[in-house]
Parts: structure tokens; sequence; C-alpha cells
């Protein structure tokens, strides 16, 4: 045997817990409860045993809080637990996450599989389940009538809406008894024929306290519901099987009560909101028909036969002042005529002038640049055989013939050697 190296208490302590802890970690023990203590802290000490052994167990305060059963000496439970050593003593013990009656167990198991039952029946399918009314005038409370459940009910309903009619159906709410009674009361709420909305509700309490409200027989009947339920049972933590079944499900009594009745303040803001849109709406509206009954009017009187004949006489009157005096505009349009002539005359007469004038002007320049004034001033021009004027006499042959052009007639020539 190899010998490991020397350990203190503690080390050798913390060596052992931290193999329990990392080999066991958290475990499911079934035991008897013995030598149960609940300290003033609010940690439950007790030891969990068989016919063979036993093991401390501790159980600290923020778990104990929820707990459903009410542990004591000589009890049947089972735990889930983490295993460890409590180091200060060196201690075997069990650090316990939760707790239940060890009968506890086959009825949760019996309870689940009822509910996988129901659900495969489609009785808690979310399709089936229908929205509460907006504005319920009578409400019916299946619950304990000496219950905190209905006065939390009852408190809210008057503060938010106490308009509302409410009418109790009392049934015991827990208790061998329990399941039929709210069945029957559950039924007879049914049967009034009047209600708006079903509420079934109660406070919190154990498994077993709540354990009426998973009746099969009532959860059936709550799926079954012509009129709307809702499901207030326990706290929020507790779920039973009517609140599958129900059309809403609430956490709380009060909860519920908040979740039925709308709250009369909002509701009389949005009736004053509606209220000033009415009036609004109602004014356009008047606007909107007073203008077209005034156009209406404006068109009736234009339609009048007083008012058309007063339109046939000034349409009269206007074609009687167009045909009044036809001669004077034709005297006009002679007038104008006799203008138009005298003055298309006078411009025919200026431009024959000018154009005369004009003509003479370019006459004399004419004249002025004509080659026969030339001529006749003496000058003649020399033509040779193809009728070119000779400019050049270093051009002429000998024996050349020319013509001299002259103002008068022509004469032939030749040129000599």
């Amino acid at each position: 045997m190899v010998l490991r190296s020397a350990y203190t208490p503690s080390s050798l302590v913390l060596d052992a817990r931290l193999l329990l802890e990392g080999g066991l970690g958290l475990v499911s023990i079934s035991g008897e409860i013995s030598n149960f203590v609940r300290a003033s802290s609010g940690h439950l000490y007790f030891s969990l045993k068989d016919s063979g052994a036993q093991v401390r167990c501790a159980m600290f305060k923020l778990r104990a809080g929820y707990l459903r059963v009410k542990p004591d000496n000589g009890m049947l439970v089972t735990a889930r637990a983490r295993v460890t050593l409590y180091e200060p003593r060196g201690e075997f013990q069990l650090v316990i996450e939760s707790l239940e009656d060890a009968g506890a167990g086959l009825l949760k198991q019996r309870l689940e599989a009822l509910r996988l039952q129901l659900q495969s029946e489609g009785l808690f399918d979310a399709a089936r389940k229908r929205a509460l009314p907006a504005f319920p005038v009578h409400l019916a409370v299946v619950t304990s009538a000496t219950g905190a459940a209905i006065r939390d009910v009852l408190s809210v309903l008057e503060r938010r809406f106490p308009s509302l009619q409410v009418t109790i159906y009392p049934a015991q709410v827990q208790g061998v008894q329990a399941p039929a009674e709210l069945l029957a009361a559950f039924n007879s709420a049914l049967r009034a024929g009047h209600h708006d909305v079903i509420l079934l509700t109660r406070g919190g309490g154990s498994a077993e306290d709540l354990s009426a409200f998973n009746d099969e027989a009532l959860t059936r009947a709550v799926a079954g519901s012509l009129i709307p339920t809702v499901s207030a049972v326990g706290h929020e933590i507790d779920f039973t099987l009517v609140d599958f079944a129900a059309d809403v499900r609430a956490p709380t009594p009060s909860a519920a009560a908040e979740l039925i009745a709308p709250e009369r303040a909002v509701l009389l803001r949005g009736l004053t909101e509606r209220q000033l849109r009415l009036l609004r709406a109602w004014e356009q509206l008047g606007e909107r028909l007073q203008q077209r009954l005034d156009l209406a009017a404006l068109k009736l009187q234009a339609q009048h036969p007083l008012a058309q004949i007063a339109r046939d006489r000034a349409g009269l009157q206007t074609l009687r002042a167009r045909l009044r005096d036809p001669r004077e505009k034709l005297n006009r349009a002679r007038e104008r005529a006799a203008r138009l002539n005298v003055a298309l005359r006078a411009l025919l007469q200026s431009t024959l002038l000018s154009g005369r004038q004009r003509q003479r002007v370019a006459i004399a320049r004419l004249d002025a640049l004509s080659p026969l004034a030339t001529l006749k001033r003496g000058y003649s021009i020399l033509l040779d055989e193809q009728q070119l004027a000779v400019t050049d006499a270093r051009t002429l042959k000998p024996d050349q013939l020319l013509q001299a052009v002259l103002a008068e007639g022509r004469i032939g020539l030749r040129v000599s050697q």
C-alpha cells in the first residue's frame, strides 16, 4: 500500500467532501424522518433512516419555503439531495433540495397519467379555448363562501367594476366531499343560463389541499362548458387539471378578478373619448348635410320657372341688342371700307412715284456704264476672227483680219506688215 502525503483533519475532510460531491452528486432517497428539528432560522434538521442505517439531513430555509408537505417524525418521504460532508464536524450528511410524501409520488404518477389521457382527448387544446367577454354582465364564482379567495375576488371587482353582478355558488374546496360539491356548484352555474363567465377559485395550499381541482369529472365539465371559464387555484406555482381545461388560467384569485372585470376608470375614459369623437363626427355630418342642402337650394332656385323666364328674357334682350341696328353696323363697315380705299390709293400712288424715280436713276447709271456710250464718244472695239476683243497689239499677226465695232456699224480691217 502506498502511503499518501500526510493530511491535516481539515484537508482530509475537504478531500472527502469533494470526492463525495463529485462521485455521487444529486441523488433521490426515500426513508423515515426522525430527530426532526425546525430551527429558529427556518432551517430544517432531521435524519432519514431505514431498518439498516440512518443519515443526517439539512434543508435550508429557502428550499423549505417551497415545501407542500409538513415534515414530522415517522413520516415516510422521498427526497432529492446533494451528498456532502459537514466539514466542522466531519459528518456525512445530505443537503435536501426537495421533499415529498412517499405516498405522494404514486399520486403524482396517477395524476400525470390522467393529464396525458385528457390531453390526448383534446381537452386542453389551445384552439378550443375562448376569449373572455370584454364587458361581462353576470359572473358566477364557484368557491368556498368563507374562504379568503372570495374576499379577494369581491374586493377587486368592487374596485374595478362595481356594476358587475356576482353570484356565488358555494362548495367545499378541499377534503373528501370537495370534488362532488365543486362539480355540483359548477353545473348549477351552467344551468342558470345567465352568466357570462364562470370562475373556479381557491387560495393556496398543499398538493393534497388542491387535489379536488384535479378531479376527472370536474375537469371534463370545465372543458365542455359552453360558458367561458377562468381557473385561479392556489398560487402562481400551483397547477391543477382544471387550470389546463379552463379557457383562461390566472395565477391568483385577485389576478383572475382583474382579468375578468374591466377597469371602470379606463372604461370611463374610453367612453368619454368615444363621445367626443361621436360629437365631432355628428358636427361634421351636420355641416356636410347643410352644405348639400344649400347646394340643393341653389339648384332648385336655378331651376325655378321664374328664374328660367328671367334667363330667357336676358337672352332675348342680348339678341335684340345684337340685332337692333344692322344698318348702323353696315354704315360703319362702308365708312371703314372707304377709308381703307383712300389709304390704298394713296399708298399705290406713292409706291408708283417712288418706283419711277428709282427706275430713272437705274437707267442713268446703266447708260453711264454702257459701252455704247463710250463708242459714241469716238471710240471703237477691235474683234478678232473669234469675235474676241483685242486688247494687246502684240497678239496680232500680219494679214490677220479684224473688225472694228463703231457706235454705228462695223468696219473690216487687215493687219499690215
